[in-house]
């Protein structure tokens, strides 16, 4: 791994003119996925590979980076930045010894994240790489939202706060809502961004800057997700510690990979869930009401901490392909003034959907952290600010 000096300068100095050609890396639970971008955003090359343990086999990177063709520079998904990565970063072997410090954090993705990094760096050594956080995004929540109310011994000397994830993802969507609702930038503008998929997070966007969002210290706080509890009792956790004799090993991986959609319904996959549910299911039925109480109630939170709701955005696998959850999601935000119209909520791609006479408006945003990504690491590799909605 090397920080890229010598001739990567001369192919960071085409970000100048924004032509870079960025190989875009994201490892995920079960795949990692690369997608090449042109100089105009156009997806140039795009592959999948399986990872069924999360990482891809070396040899297997290789070949599919010879298939996308070279890239001029390479931008790498890392879900977790802690206090000390605030934005973009060139990567060099001091900083990946920084995030691998990180890994207890995010155990579910950040192994993954960095896996990828040592695979496709040792495929393409002379092509700069720089790291996007998911974190980032969060960086400057006010102190009242990113607080926890733990002894201050506590907080100062382990860093314990709350973080916040899928940044990536609720920076892009702040600055498609702006496109799609015509506005030139997002000041003014009160978003709640709802990232649904098999991890899911809202975040809460005043004027193009997060300000509070539900995932925290970890990615397993916040809402039911496809096979995270997310928030749980913390006594409940210290119950079944002291009193079941469960090791903390078994409750992590209980809340990580066996709660969610799947503990309550057997299935993780929505669509799964919402298929048994028509059957008449009484678990699946329970796990959709369960899934729908805990998103609503938190919609509201995320616009109390703005002191109200413009814009209400929804991407992710579930967020952007399943209108029953998105038209129950809305039903009972009425006092809110949100409405989904029906005929607009069953159509594909980016668009508006909100209903007559409500005063929220209502989007669907493909999920692109490719495109957050690819602007980023252009913007550090030709010395510009990161992009803002």
């Amino acid at each position: 791994m090397t920080d890229a000096s010598g001739s990567a300068a001369a192919r960071a100095d085409v970000g100048a003119a924004g032509g870079l050609r960025v190989l875009v890396v994201n490892a995920g639970s079960s795949s990692l996925k690369l997608r090449l971008l042109d100089g105009a955003d156009q997806v140039a090359g795009s592959v999948d590979l399986p990872a069924p343990r999360g990482i891809a086999e070396r040899e297997v990177v290789h070949r599919a980076l010879e298939g996308l063709g070279p890239p001029d520079a390479v931008g790498h998904r890392i879900v977790h930045g802690g206090s000390e990565f605030l934005g973009p970063v060139r990567v060099t072997d001091e900083v990946v010894r920084r995030f691998e410090a990180l890994s207890d954090l995010a155990p579910l993705h950040q192994p993954k994240s960095l896996a990828a990094l040592a695979a496709v760096s040792a495929a393409l050594p002379g092509v700069p790489a720089v790291a996007c956080f998911d974190t980032a995004f969060h960086a400057g929540i006010p102190a009242a939202a990113s607080t926890y109310a733990l002894p201050r011994e506590w907080r100062k000397r382990w860093d314990l706060r709350r973080f916040g994830f899928h940044g990536l993802s609720h920076g892009y969507v702040a600055r498609r809502v702006s496109q799609l609702a015509g506005r030139p930038a997002a000041a003014g503008l009160r978003l709640v961004s709802c990232h649904l998929g098999a991890g899911a997070s809202l975040a809460a966007i005043q004027d193009g800057r997060s300000v509070d969002t539900t995932m925290g210290f970890t990615p397993l706080e916040g809402l039911v997700m496809a096979t995270r509890s997310g928030s749980v009792d913390p006594g409940l956790v210290l119950w079944l510690e002291e009193h079941v004799g469960m090791l903390p090993a078994e409750l992590a991986t209980a809340l990580e990979y066996r709660g969610g959609l799947l503990g309550l319904a057997g299935r993780s996959d929505m669509r799964a869930v919402l298929a048994a549910e028509e059957q008449g299911d009484s678990e699946a039925a329970l796990a959709v009401a369960v899934y729908l109480h805990r998103l609503r109630a938190a919609i509201a939170a995320m616009a109390a901490a703005m002191g109200g709701l413009d814009a209400l955005a929804f991407t992710g696998g579930v967020g952007e392909n399943s209108a029953p959850i998105r038209q129950r999601a809305a039903q009972d935000l009425a006092f809110l003034s949100v409405g989904v119209d029906e005929e607009l909520n069953v159509r594909s791609g980016d668009r508006e959907i909100t209903a007559a006479g409500a005063h929220v408006r209502t989007f669907v945003c493909e999920a692109r952290e490719d495109l957050q990504i690819a602007a980023e690491v252009r913007a550090v590799l030709s010395d510009l600010p990161a992009p803002s909605p």
